[in-house]
């Protein structure tokens, strides 16, 4: 059963967050450090004097239900999610599937201009915000690609394209495996290209390819703390991100700013949006389950058209030449702006590739089913 779902966060709850940013306990910092042992000081306490003092929760939350929303049990698990329809009969579906440390907020810049042309459902991942924590162990991406993949057939619909990057990203690809039958192509953001066995010497590479290999490499040697946490531990530090607003919003505004583009273009509300519904959910801390569920290698094989958009400031840069060997890719672009959250940095470029791929996509299925039409009248 599909339910109609309406935020309506009570009003004590919302006091007593701003109860806990008032009596925050601030950490020592050393002098002369800048952001190299971590978060400046200056910049977290910026940012939650503003949630308390100039962010409105409520603006937030109006904007949210602007959208139409539903919630559904899936395997033992609610899953929340946007269902904002085209006004266009014809239009593709298309699934829009978030990451860590974001959530749905990384589509609401999209929403209105990507609902000209498609019927957009965006879940919030089981473990994050409305979909609430996690009930059972095993929620790992193909759990929930599986559990995806059932919410569109029960919304009816039998053919439609899927989007993300991130965790997103993964889902997607998972997707395109669980559900062949009726995915018809994936558009990715984030795509990692680690050396596999059998691929070209890297001296065969270009210049520019090796020097992402070498990104890749050195990122897999030396990843930021807090996913090792999420690998491994994600119980430990979920005790302080349940219980202190200020400890969240560092935790996630951390990953945020070393991956976003350097100017780090994500307005302060659009990061006090993503941080405060983690934190009325209670979620900040069960989001990380999906990574400690997930370990190990993408196995998934994808046999549908995929586009790629490449952001130049994202966590690491693929190797066209080794996504092109383990991937049936038709699209590739190279942005020139933007890094590992694009619908909330770069939302054009994102609206524009997604139009563009999603309508090569359709033209060259209309000109096979052509084709395949006037073969059999000439047969």
């Amino acid at each position: 059963m599909i339910e109609p779902f309406r935020i309506a966060v009570p009003q004590s709850d919302l006091d007593d967050l701003h109860t806990r940013l008032d009596r925050t306990r601030w950490p020592h910092e050393l002098s002369d450090v800048g952001d190299t042992f971590g978060l400046p000081l200056a910049r977290v306490r910026e940012l939650a004097d503003r949630w308390r003092h100039g962010y409105d929760w409520r603006t937030a939350e109006a904007e949210l239900n602007s959208h139409p929303q539903f919630v559904t049990e899936i395997d033992g698990q609610p899953v929340h999610f946007l269902h904002v329809r085209s006004p266009r009969p014809d239009a593709l579906p298309l699934l829009l599937t978030h990451g860590w440390p974001g959530s749905i907020v990384e589509f609401l810049d999209v929403l209105g201009p990507l609902s000209a042309d498609f019927h957009l459902v965006v879940p919030s991942i089981p473990g994050w915000g409305f979909s609430g924590p996690t009930r059972a162990r095993g929620w790992d991406v193909d759990r929930v690609a599986r559990a995806f993949a059932e919410l569109m057939r029960r919304l009816g619909y039998d053919r439609y394209g899927a989007h993300g990057g991130d965790w997103g990203a993964a889902v997607s690809r998972a997707l395109s495996q669980h559900d062949v039958e009726h995915v018809v192509a994936i558009h990715l953001t984030y795509l990692p290209t680690p050396p596999q066995p059998g691929d070209p010497d890297r001296a065969q590479l270009s210049t520019q390819d090796q020097g992402r290999l070498a990104g890749i490499e050195s990122y897999q040697r030396h990843q930021p703390a807090v996913r090792s946490f999420n690998a491994t531990r994600p119980q430990t530090p979920a005790y302080a991100l349940t219980d202190s607003p200020v400890g969240l919003l560092a935790w996630l505004l951390d990953p945020m700013t070393m991956w976003a583009a350097v100017d780090f273009p994500i307005s302060p509300d659009r990061v006090l949006t993503n941080v405060t519904l983690l934190w009325l959910t209670g979620t900040g801390g069960t989001v990380a389950r999906l990574h400690r569920e997930s370990g190990g290698p993408a196995s998934w094989r994808t046999v549908q058209p995929v586009g790629v958009l490449v952001l130049p400031e994202d966590i690491t840069l693929p190797v066209r030449q080794l996504a092109e060997r383990r991937l049936p890719i038709v699209h590739w672009t190279e942005a020139d702006r933007g890094g590992h959250f694009p619908g909330l940095e770069v939302p054009d470029l994102l609206v524009a590739d997604l139009r563009a791929f999603f309508s090569s996509v359709s033209a060259s299925a209309s000109a096979s089913a052509s084709a395949s039409t006037s073969a059999s009248v000439d047969g």
